[in-house]
């Protein structure tokens, strides 16, 4: 049994994460601060005997014994990390700091959860590791894309000046249930506006495009990552190649809901990528990882999600 520390453990990814690593039977450290994190996310695990929540801010240091930390503490939409921008760059890069300290004292493996961000608005498409990303230092999404890019030169400065034995994985588009309501990413909004027969909104054209992974399979490249060879080490894109534009999910989100809204075109948001789509052939031969659930099939079982979850509003 290993005892593992899950940063931004109530969160939509961090509890999916936290309920498979329990089910294998480990002992659990959910830790979060509860910004965007939901109790009601965990609150089905916390009955269990192997399973402890912590509510903890991770830019404050904490001390712990653990085998290994999967450091997933950041908001993630830019609705949540734009409300409090020294926030989100101070939980990326003092956050690491503090996880990579328990790990280096404790000879913990490390998994930092970065993002396709990182690569910002690319010009080279399908985006690879190799390259190095063409992101706005200084616009409304830099405190988390450079954020992210400074928690992976944490990752890799600790690995090689203290030997900790790190891991990073740059997380592309991942939606289904328990997504928060009010978290503005493109899937969560469309289905929501969708069950209330709401105008969906599209910024720009409709014409960007973007990739989408369930988040069982996310969680399954994150898992093989961390139990991969130590002397492989990352980056490494984990998302779904399939590629689809704004308005194609938009239109299919109407259809699987059955919803009779309509499309209402907004300006586009500064800095927002105009394409997203990984290249994952390093998973493929590195962890033998690669998405094995359908859109069409991801949304149905989200929608159901939001539909249970808006009867409780």
């Amino acid at each position: 049994m290993k005892r593992i520390l899950i940063t931004g453990g109530a969160g939509f990814l961090g509890s999916h994460l936290c309920e498979r690593l329990l089910n294998e039977g480990n002992d659990i450290v959910c830790l979060d601060n509860f910004f965007t994190g939901n109790k009601n996310n965990i609150i089905h695990l916390m009955g269990h005997p192997h399973f402890e929540v912590i509510r903890h801010d991770i830019i404050n240091p904490i001390y712990l014994e653990v085998d290994e930390i999967y450091n997933l503490a950041c908001p993630a939409s830019p609705v949540h990390y734009q409300f409090n921008p020294i926030k989100t760059i101070k939980t990326n890069v003092m956050g690491a700091i503090n996880v990579l300290g328990i790990a280096k004292r404790t000879k913990a493996k490390i998994l930092q959860a970065s993002t396709s961000e990182v690569y910002g608005n690319p010009d080279i498409h399908p985006q690879p590791e190799s390259y190095w990303g063409r992101v706005n230092p200084i616009g409304i999404r830099s405190c988390y894309d450079e954020g992210k890019r400074a928690a992976e030169c944490l990752m890799m400065d600790y690995r090689r000046q203290n030997a900790v034995i790190t891991k990073i994985v740059r997380i592309f588009n991942t939606y289904g249930p328990r997504m928060a309501v009010n978290d503005g990413r493109v899937v969560s909004n469309f289905i929501i506006q969708a069950l209330k027969g709401e105008n969906i909104t599209v910024y720009g054209d409709g014409s960007h495009t973007r990739s989408f992974c369930y988040c069982d399979d996310l969680i399954d490249g994150l898992i093989k990552m961390m139990n991969s060879a130590d002397d492989f080490f990352g980056p490494v894109n984990i998302g779904n190649p399939g590629e689809f534009t704004i308005l194609q999910l938009a239109r299919m989100v109407i259809e699987l809901t059955g919803s009779s809204s309509q499309i209402d075109f907004q300006p586009l948001p500064a800095d927002d990528p105009t394409q997203r789509k990984p290249d994952i052939e390093l998973a493929q031969e590195k962890l033998s990882w690669q998405p094995k659930i359908a859109l069409t099939q991801g949304l149905a079982t989200t929608i159901q999600y939001f539909r249970d979850t808006l009867k409780s509003f």
